[in-house]
């Protein structure tokens, strides 16, 4: 199992430096997520300033731009860090397709599938100089002149990652991507029951095996080196559950656990008009959920804690701990996996 960091940045200056620190620690990949940055900008800064770890988007949002556009960007950052790019996607909701984008939002699963279709003809036209002649429902594709093709480069397209949650997304990454990555909500039980045989039933279509598809998971942690740290980190953990849980499209993993009271009532307080809602919610996330969604334990025994439990589920795992923590906090679980 390989060892990964995201880059949380506070901001655009410290990513040279941040990125150049996390490989010089040991670790295998860096992955930037659209959030609150542009992902691709902080993914330029931090593979000029390395040399060998693994540089993704984990994960941009596919429907927000045009194939073309991402593309070109993929190509180029495939270039810059001469093979290190790994594209990862994701759909996002409805909501912000729509309302924070502006941009049409079409049967996910389907769209998707034509989306990296799309993607991988754009890129067979310049790397092979194939015609392009991709035209589909969604997406059409059928000019591509010397002026705006861009050069062909030796490290070919970049591999594409795909976020997935339920059981048919899930299918489409065993069909057609490269990786799966895997959502922080979710358990090593549905994990081994629900996300791994949706994805073997694609790798089944496509005729291929599970170590053509790399799966990557951003596991939640709780850890600190008092208690006093180890209980404020729980709260953290205990809130990210809780809005997660409240969104009635993870309810499948919390179903799976028996848990779907707990759901419903998470949702109903979410969309509530209570001052305190998010405490509530929190609050009610016992310590069996707890323990069932995050690895807990003292830095020293995360290692063997995350191997025991993920070991044989996933290929690359990174820390998701929504609590402030510096980098020497996890210096013992990058020396184990290393």
């Amino acid at each position: 199992m390989l060892l990964d960091a995201a880059l949380l940045s506070t901001g655009m200056d410290d990513v040279p430096a941040t990125a150049r620190e996390l490989e010089a620690r040991g670790y295998a990949g860096i992955w930037a997520s659209e959030v609150n940055h542009d992902p691709f900008l902080q993914l330029h800064s931090a593979g000029l300033a390395t040399e060998r770890v693994t540089i993704g988007t984990a994960i941009a949002v596919a429907f927000a731009r045009s194939p073309m556009t991402l593309a070109l960007t993929a190509h180029d950052l495939q270039r810059y860090t001469r093979g290190r790019f790994v594209l990862g996607l994701g759909t996002q909701i409805k909501a912000h397709v729509e309302r924070r984008f502006s941009m049409p939002w079409g049967k996910p699963v389907a769209q998707m599938r034509e989306y990296i279709g799309a993607l991988r003809a754009i890129w067979g036209s310049w790397q092979d100089g194939e015609p392009l002649r991709f035209q589909g429902e969604y997406y059409r594709h059928t000019l591509m002149t010397p002026m705006f093709s861009p050069p062909a480069h030796e490290w070919g397209a970049p591999p594409v990652h795909l976020a997935a949650v339920g059981p048919a997304m899930t299918r489409l990454v065993g069909e057609v991507a490269d990786g799966l990555l895997v959502h922080g909500f979710t358990t090593a039980r549905y994990l081994r029951e629900r996300t791994l045989p949706a994805l073997d039933e694609g790798l089944a279509v496509s005729g291929r095996e599970r170590a053509d598809v790399t799966v990557n998971l951003p596991g939640l942690v709780v850890t600190g080196r008092t208690d006093d740290e180890l209980a404020e980190a729980a709260q953290a953990v205990e809130a990210t559950i809780a809005f997660y849980g409240s969104t009635p499209a993870y309810r499948p993993v919390l179903e799976l656990h028996g848990w779907e009271a707990l759901g419903e009532e998470l949702h109903q307080l979410s969309v509530s008009r209570r001052e305190d809602k998010w405490t509530a919610m929190r609050d009610l996330v016992g310590d069996d959920v707890l323990a069932e969604f995050a690895v807990i334990g003292a830095p020293e025994e995360l290692g063997g804690l995350i191997c025991a439990r993920f070991g044989d589920l996933v290929d690359r795992f990174s820390v998701y701990a929504s609590y402030p923590s510096s980098l020497d906090l996890w210096d013992p679980l990058v020396a184990d996996l290393a």
